[in-house]
């Protein structure tokens, strides 16, 4: 076997397939080892599935990215439980490259109310990868128990997709019952109100009070439009009514309220299960908001959903700063400290922009926003394909180092490989990512066109 680089990248998504395609066109083998059976990430598990079109677009692109001749794909295999840093380090690739995404959701801070997950409390990730899956034929994952009146904390798209979940899963639940099917798809698309309308009904009729949003500043303040970092008061005040007016269309289309300058301080439980929150007015000091004393109040709610952002699973020896890998420079993704390990996508940037979005799979720019209020598109392709560019930016920097590197000997590269197959083989991979990806691609029921049903692995 000749000489060659062999970049190791964890990560099988967008920014992983990406890194991917970037060394592999440069004749640079790549291993790309993903811990699910599915490499798309929050294509699949976060954005949720009304969005069918882009979903297939998205995953067919990872496709052809992973299906390049000099990438070798190993899936279901979890980096810190399958296999370490470590132990990949000792195989003496050229390089290692992190695309791990954000998968935990970070912690609501009220103590004590983990101890409700799944009771009455969820958070977001496993919340949207219930909606996502749970058609599903032989689903395992997390359940929801479903009722009127949630509550969703949080301020972002994220918290804003999670409310549409509840309203779009309680009425046509609510609708079902009355004998009169709709799509939820449909639904969707046309808005729930328009829906109703058409019935001559309300959420009253259906015995619905709906979900509420509830975020610790002025609605007109919620992160779902961003401006610029040295804007002037004219910009700054028509990001505030765009977001003014995202936040009518949402009500207006879904029939889901917000409660804006509150934040839960406390919660309220009945024996093993969460039945509500404990809300405080807020004040901004020094960019915070801090609730008010003397303002709590109890709001009851059986249903209590965490949308306040995603960060990375800490990884051993991965050192972290803040909630993110530290990194010695953003443009190159480089580690502090580790020669040789590098980082891309959502793991290395956290909350920021358009890559912040890229940790909850919900793609934002005013650009996007800006389309999305004229029409029934989501308007998320745009901010994919850029959100690729940065990543693809940055392995193209990674693959500018490896330029200056002596290739790995043909012999260290024939046993790289192998240890290769051996992961393959553990997990019953064929060896071939088309004939694979092939078998990704059934839908799981008629009714049902974005469910994927899911390969189990040996």
């Amino acid at each position: 076997m000749n000489p060659q680089h062999v970049v190791l990248i964890v990560g099988g998504a967008v920014a992983g397939s990406e890194a991917a395609f970037q060394f592999a066109r440069r004749s640079i083998r790549c291993v790309v080892i993903e811990q699910n059976a599915r490499p798309y990430g929050k294509i699949e598990d976060g954005l949720p599935r009304w969005h069918v079109k882009l979903r297939r677009q998205e995953m067919s692109e990872i496709d052809e990215k992973l299906g390049h001749p000099e990438v070798h794909f190993v899936p279901g295999t979890k980096l810190g439980r399958d296999i370490g840093l470590a132990e990949l380090l000792a195989w003496g690739p050229s390089a290692v490259v992190l695309a791990v995404g954000a998968w935990r959701d970070r912690p609501m801070p009220v103590p004590g109310i983990d101890r409700y997950a799944g009771r009455g409390f969820y958070y977001s990730n496993p919340f949207m990868y219930w909606f996502n899956h749970y058609r599903e034929p032989d689903y395992h994952g997390p359940q929801v128990e479903l009722a009127d009146g949630a509550l969703v904390v949080g301020g972002g798209l994220a918290s804003l997709d999670v409310a549409k979940v509840l309203m779009l899963e309680t009425v046509t639940r609510a609708l079902a019952d009355r004998g009169e099917g709709v799509d939820l798809y449909d639904m969707e698309r046309r808005g729930i109100g328009t829906v109703l309308a058409e019935r001559r009904l309300s959420l009253a009729d259906l015995g619905l009070r709906g979900a509420t949003v509830v975020y610790r500043r002025r609605f007109e303040d919620m992160p779902v439009v961003e401006s610029p970092e040295d804007a002037t008061p004219e910009q700054v005040e028509r990001a505030r009514a765009c977001r003014r007016k995202l936040m009518h269309k949402f009500s207006e289309k879904y029939l889901f309220g917000f409660q804006d300058r509150r934040m839960p301080v406390g919660y309220l439980a009945e024996g093993e299960s969460l039945v509500g929150l404990r809300l405080a007015a807020t004040e901004v000091r020094g960019g915070r908001a801090f609730p008010l004393e003397g303002t709590e109040q109890d709001v009851p709610s059986r249903l209590v959903v965490s949308a306040i952002g995603s960060i990375p699973e800490p990884i051993e020896d991965i050192p972290i700063r803040g909630e993110v890998y530290h990194i010695k420079d953003i443009h190159t993704g480089e580690l502090e400290g580790l020669d040789g390990i590098y980082a891309v996508g959502n793991a290395v940037t956290g909350r920021g922009k358009i890559e912040d979005s890229r940790l909850h799979a919900r793609f934002v720019s005013e650009y996007m926003l800006e389309n999305y209020l004229m029409g029934p598109a989501s308007g998320y392709e745009e901010v994919l394909a850029e959100v690729k560019d940065e990543a693809g930016t940055r392995t193209a920097a990674v693959t500018e180092r490896l330029t200056g590197r002596a290739p790995l000997p043909g012999a260290q590269v024939a046993r790289l490989l192998e240890r290769v197959r051996d992961l393959q083989h553990r997990v019953g991979y064929p060896g071939d990512y088309r004939a694979y990806a092939a078998r990704l691609a059934r839908p799981c029921a008629p009714n049902d066109p974005a469910g994927l049903i899911p390969i189990p692995l040996k």
